[in-house]
């Protein structure tokens, strides 16, 4: 077998070393949280049907993002170069899957999350400019039907701010690799800092506070520990697992990232741990404030993490504790753990498209590096512009749902990945080894392809979407391929 290509680390991409390992840990962390942990848990709530079933959900997310990330922790020292899990499935089967990665990552997966977080962004921003609303339609360009499912093509005052969000962050990450790492690590130590006055808000809280005899009583509800529970919960992940989501983007910067044979592996490891933790720990808390079932109609506060007024779970859950002012708070919060997800997710993401270029698999001009700031200049802004497109095309949800079974197909299909990588070249330098293997990587692999055939089967239409949006990766990449070896023009 022919030793790995290293064409996308070379030293004449242009693009320099200057992420630390705190660069990438809080590149990790950042990417990983934005609205996703604040508003979820009423969908997760009224999915699985009790307390129990929840904190499982919420659980085996976080057991499947961490194992995920050690074991991409193999890959990524052994193959630290720009593009990460695109260079990664490339080199352990083929360049087509490398490429049906990159293009299902452009379509939807990287440019759909930044549409979702940035609609989010929009949404919190409301609470407090009133004129910043979904309803605030400003053009309406009619609806096309996909998959027989109507999509609404509007600009709301929301999505204006979305795309202006996108559009100023991507301008800011073409200025230098230091002043977009700059603006994550900020971002991202409010962020966190943020979560663990939450979790601490939550301990607080539950000194005063012993947890009703109701709620013990019915912490088991509607669990039969039979497939049909494990399926129900199974589908209920898609709202954690988005949530924890990106934090593989890490990986796309590996040529600019300093000792990356040992900062890649434990950012990755540090980063998931550390947010998934939190991410539990704040769901506690929700559940230590407010009833779990409640009703659609009740009060405020009797409503429950269920029916949570538009789904903001954690602002009810802080209105409970503070009072009032607890809505503002987890407003500005939102506003800013969105912001920089989104700084994190443009900056990581346009590192994929540039190696697929280098590798001619995308626009050539694609793989150009700006010749001041050494960033991947038109990536960005190409990454842009489709971003603010799709915020154009679809609500949070639905978005999240197209993402979520690529994201998880793409997992699994890296971390089989090692386990070829292992036979076929067993001489290849690997200064850190995937931890549990082989039974972690098996078992997420085992688990996660579970997840996906119960989405298959029980949101079988926008699955489908996903997989066909895969599908039609290939005519192009036979297109991109035959355009490469064409003679260039004198």
């Amino acid at each position: 077998m022919a030793e790995l290509r290293t064409t996308t680390n070379a030293p004449s991409t242009g693009l320099v070393k200057g992420l630390t390992l705190f660069d990438s840990t809080t590149l990790v962390m950042g990417s990983m949280i934005g609205s996703g942990v604040f508003i979820v848990a009423a969908e997760v709530g009224r999915q699985v049907g009790s307390p129990g079933l929840f904190f499982l959900a919420w659980l085996l997310s976080g057991l499947m993002t961490v194992i995920a990330a050690v074991s991409y922790g193999e890959l990524a020292g052994m193959m630290p170069t720009a593009g990460g899990q695109y260079i990664y499935l490339r080199e352990a089967f083929s360049p087509l899957f490398g490429f049906l990665y990159g293009w299902t990552l452009f379509l939807v997966i990287q440019t759909g999350t930044i549409a979702a977080v940035v609609v989010a962004f929009g949404k919190f921003l409301g609470a407090f400019v009133p004129w910043v609303s979904a309803q605030t339609i400003l053009l309406n360009l009619g609806s096309v039907t996909v998959f027989s499912h109507p999509i609404a093509i509007t600009v709301s005052s929301q999505q204006l701010i979305g795309i202006l969000v996108i559009l100023f962050l991507s301008a800011l990450n073409v200025l230098g690799l230091r002043l977009g790492a700059a603006v994550q690590n900020i971002f991202t130590v409010v962020k966190v800092t943020t979560l663990v006055a939450m979790v601490a808000l939550g301990i607080w809280w539950a000194f005063g506070h012993p947890v009703p005899a109701i709620s013990l009583q019915g912490f088991w509800k509607g669990a039969h520990w039979d497939l049909a529970t494990l399926t129900v919960v199974s589908v209920a992940l898609v709202g954690p697992l988005f949530s924890s989501d990106a934090w593989n983007n890490v990986t796309f910067t590996g040529s600019e990232v300093i000792n990356p044979q040992r900062n890649l592996p434990l950012s990755l490891f540090l980063g998931t741990a550390t947010v998934c933790t939190l991410y539990f720990l704040c769901n506690w808390g929700y559940y230590r404030a407010l009833p779990f079932y409640g009703a659609p109609q009740a009060g405020l506060m009797q409503q429950g993490i269920q029916h949570a007024a538009e789904d903001r779970v954690a602002t009810a859950a802080v209105q409970a504790m503070l009072g009032g002012r607890g809505a503002g708070l987890m407003a500005v919060a939102i506003m800013i753990s969105t912001f920089g997800c989104t700084n994190g997710l443009v900056l990581a993401g346009a590192r994929v498209y540039y190696a697929m270029a280098k590798d001619g698999l995308f626009f050539s001009s694609v793989a150009k590096v700006h010749p001041r700031f050494r960033t991947p200049a038109i990536s960005i802004m190409v990454q842009a512009v489709w971003a603010a497109f799709l915020t154009l095309t679809g609500s949070y949800n639905e978005l999240l749902d197209y993402v979520i079974f690529a994201v998880v197909l793409f997992y699994i299909l890296t971390i089989v990945g090692i386990f070829r990588l292992r036979r076929t070249r067993p001489e290849a330098p690997r200064p850190y080894r995937a931890w549990g293997y082989p039974v972690l990587p098996l078992l997420y692999i085992g688990f996660a392809s579970f997840v996906e055939v119960a989405l298959l089967t029980h949101k079988a239409l926008r699955s489908f979407a996903g997989l066909s949006i895969v599908a039609l990766g290939i005519p192009v990449y036979y297109f991109w391929r035959r355009s490469a070896r064409r003679p260039a023009a004198s």
